[in-house]
């Protein structure tokens, strides 16, 4: 099938600027979900938390990206991304300001919902305009970039964290929190103008508002025969959540929605007390394991590179498959050995850090490509809830583990959820390189038939 005029459009200077853009909300995502694990000691003595609320702390932005991602996918499929685009960054940026008055418990896991909950918000918006404005060639390699911002952002929030813990002082973890604030604003600003996207303007019968909307984009308007192309793929509909969650999408939901816990539930519960794990592994906490949290972290982000390619060169089916091997294996030797050398842990950290960064770009790119713009920001929504479910429950029962069971049978609980993950893949990935979003999102086969072509 022929491809539209966005399809076609050479990657130029408006992808890379929305791009950056879009980008913002998995920054933002991985440093508010990383900065907690750098201001949890100082928030645990200060507010007198016990392990059961430092879990309670560290699951309440997940359980509201759960809530973010559910209610404002199906939302930015009503209303439009351009309008949400913004919207969901002032949240974020007044939960991070509020969080230098906390003083109770309840006021830091409350505010670390509402962070969430933006965050959340992000998913769906940010993702479903940036594919819906890709040209095809250059949507997997580009999709599968947003989440190394993730690791950037990671990495700035422990950075961060040694900072402050070099400076010293009562009460700076408030600050810590806080420091979100900054690239907050800087993104909300940059986002202002966006245009909306032509695919979603033409499934609301919005032609002439398309139009405008490409010659903002690429400074020309469409033709009369390029619009109409476009239109074709794109007919008028409305959006309804049910479909996500009916037909050939219904196995698609749980595909997509399923990989995702599997990649997450293990992934922020590490990553939300790495320098709670390190110190266990026989690293002094404080700034030291700041400083390898932050190693490691750098090192998920190199994962994600070589990945980002080998999406578009040997398809997205297999980089799925061997990078969920990379973690069970990991995981299963820190379970395994939990007494080993120091030495030889940060090894299998680094490891599993590679086989994380390089599959969790997947999390963006199938979402996007298996769903029909009418419920693409639904879809999102609906698969990143599905995943914070897992990973709100990693992150509570870590620290619980930790205290009942031990180090080693808790990371083995990890290394079982990836080897469930690496079986639903196996069974279920679908290869869609190289197509088109109309192609892909098209419902001609089932994912594990999808996944044999």
């Amino acid at each position: 099938m022929e491809h539209s005029i966005i399809d076609n459009q050479p990657y130029g200077r408006f992808h890379r600027k929305l791009f950056f853009l879009s980008s913002g909300g998995p920054f933002l995502d991985g440093y508010i979900l990383s900065v907690i694990g750098v201001a949890i000691a100082g928030a645990t003595k200060d507010l007198g938390l016990t392990s059961f609320l430092e879990g309670v702390v560290g699951a309440a932005a997940l359980v509201g990206v759960l809530v973010g991602g559910f209610v404002f996918g199906w939302v930015t499929d009503r209303v439009g991304r351009q309008v949400m685009y913004t919207i969901d960054l002032i949240a974020l940026v007044a939960a991070s300001v509020l969080s230098l008055f906390v003083t109770e418990a309840w006021q830091l896991i409350l505010l670390r919902f509402v962070a969430g909950v933006a965050v959340g918000a992000d998913y769906p918006i940010a993702t479903s305009l940036l594919a819906e404005w890709l040209p095809a060639n250059r949507r997997g390699r580009t999709m599968g970039a947003l989440v190394a911002a993730w690791f950037v952002g990671a990495s700035a929030s422990y950075a961060v964290g040694y900072l402050v813990a070099l400076a010293g002082g009562e009460g700076l973890w408030r600050w810590v929190l806080a420091s979100a604030t900054v690239p907050g604003v800087i993104i909300l600003l940059a986002r202002i103008g966006t245009p909306e996207s032509p695919r979603w303007l033409l499934r609301h019968n919005r032609p002439d508002a398309a139009r405008e909307a490409i010659n903002t984009a690429f400074g020309r308007y469409p033709t009369d025969k390029e619009l109409a192309q476009l239109a074709e793929h794109e007919p008028p509909k409305k959006s309804r959540l049910r479909e996500v969650f009916s037909g050939g999408y219904l196995g698609r939901t749980l595909f997509v929605g399923g990989f995702w816990m599997c990649q997450v539930a293990p992934a922020f519960a590490i990553w939300t007390f790495y320098p709670v794990i390190l110190g266990a592994y026989g690293f002094e906490e404080g700034t030291t394991s700041l400083l390898w949290s932050m190693v490691v972290s750098l090192v998920t982000l190199a994962g994600c590179f070589p990945c980002i390619v080998w999406v578009d060169s040997l398809g997205r089916r297999p980089v799925i498959i061997w990078t969920f091997v990379g973690v069970t294996v990991s995981m299963a030797a820190l379970g395994f050995f939990p007494g080993m050398a120091a030495a030889l842990a940060i090894l299998m950290f680094v490891v599993n850090a590679l086989a994380l960064g390089g599959g969790n770009i997947l999390q963006w790119i199938y979402p996007t490509e298996l769903f029909p713009t009418d419920i693409r920001a639904s879809a999102v929504g609906v698969a990143s809830a599905i995943s914070r479910i897992g990973a709100a429950a990693g992150t509570y029962l870590l620290p619980v583990g930790l205290d009942t069971i031990g180090l080693g049978p808790t990371m083995l609980v990890g290394a079982g959820i990836a080897a469930v993950g690496t079986a639903m893949c196996v069974a279920w990935a679908p290869e869609t390189k190289g197509q088109a979003l109309h192609e892909s999102a098209a419902v001609t086969r089932s994912p594990a038939a999808a996944g044999t072509k």
